[in-house]
């Protein structure tokens, strides 16, 4: 199969670009490699991906449809169109709220217009993010609450992009599925993540900021939980003779919700070394807690995340320290 796949350079675009490669599939990649956090360790990501003949990587901001028509000859092709490329993190989005108006809503048009010109595509995926229940009081999250208040302009900006899919598949009778990931960490992660800052922090001798007094909770997700189930929805639609037009969201986290505290603590053990802390309030955009109910996931596609904290962490400090040489 022919997979057109956005973000390939970054943290999930990464994993499941190389997941599917490593199954003999063929990957149409792009990324703008920006510099939201550091481009070296998104030129290490790429580079391990052009270690497979059948990757064929484009420097392309999908935010901009003259550059993404250049691509329309070669994606023709394509059987899946997967979009990961976005703006992250919910602070940023603060100080720099243009760079998710252009990555995340421009980019989601103009992926999707892409995507309307390429003749045999069967289906389209795309990210969303938890942040888009936003201030939601009832737990766990479940796809059929309502999403009307975002606490940040990134969450705002991820609702607005469901709304565009659904709508591009309504009128142009085109099947997409939006994924809404929670605090997803692992190897090869971002540094703006609580894993990767924590864990550069401890092993320096820094101080960590633990905001909310250390009472925040979070769905944590390992990678290979994410990539997992993204491949079994892709291979349950693929069995399908063809797929339905409609839109779907559906969330993947690990369904449980974690006290930060905790998570503090299996990266101090792992270390065998004790963190130095800053006790904070709630920062603005932020939310106390996260949990993703995932029972429409398990019933559709059998997803069923495994990896527990005490095993995800230790995994990704592995790599950090080969990676740092720490």
């Amino acid at each position: 199969m022919n997979f057109f796949i956005t973000g390939v350079a970054g943290f999930i675009g990464f994993h499941l670009s190389r997941k599917i490669l490593s199954m003999g599939h063929r990957v149409i990649g792009v990324d703008n490699v920006n510099d939201y956090y550091d481009v070296r360790l998104k030129k290490a990501r790429l580079k391990r991906l052009k270690d497979f003949s059948h990757f064929d990587f484009h420097k392309i901001d999908i935010a901009k449809q003259r550059e993404m028509k250049r691509l329309e000859r070669i994606l023709a092709k394509t059987d899946y169109a997967i979009h990961l490329a976005a703006q992250a993190g919910v602070r940023y989005s603060f100080e720099n709220p243009d760079a998710y108006i252009h990555s995340n809503i421009t980019g989601q048009i103009s992926f999707l217009e892409t995507c309307n010109r390429i003749p045999q595509l069967r289906h389209v995926i795309y990210a969303s993010s938890s942040s888009v229940y936003g201030s939601n009081v009832k737990q766990p999250f479940s796809v059929k609450d309502k999403v009307e208040n975002p606490k940040s302009l990134y969450g705002a900006t991820k609702i607005i992009g469901e709304i565009i899919a659904s709508n591009y598949s309504e009128r142009y009778k085109m099947p997409t599925t939006g994924f809404r990931f929670f605090t997803v960490y692992g190897p090869w992660g971002r540094p703006d993540m609580a894993a990767y800052i924590f864990t550069k922090k401890i092993i320096e001798g820094k101080t960590i900021e633990v905001f909310n007094h250390g009472k925040m909770k979070r769905d944590f997700t390992f990678i290979d939980d994410i990539v997992d189930g993204i491949i079994q929805y892709i291979q349950k639609i693929s069995s399908e003779k063809r797929s339905k037009i409609d839109h779907k969201v559906y969330n993947l986290g690990n369904n449980k919700s974690e006290k930060l505290n905790d998570f503090i603590l299996v990266i101090e053990n792992t270390l065998d070394i004790r963190a130095k802390k800053k006790f904070l309030p709630l920062q603005p955009g932020d939310v106390e807690k996260t949990f993703a109910d995932v029972r429409e996931s398990s019933r559709d596609f059998n997803f069923s995340p495994k990896t527990t904290i005490k095993e995800g962490i230790p995994k990704f400090i592995h790599w950090y320290r080969d990676y740092h040489k720490a």
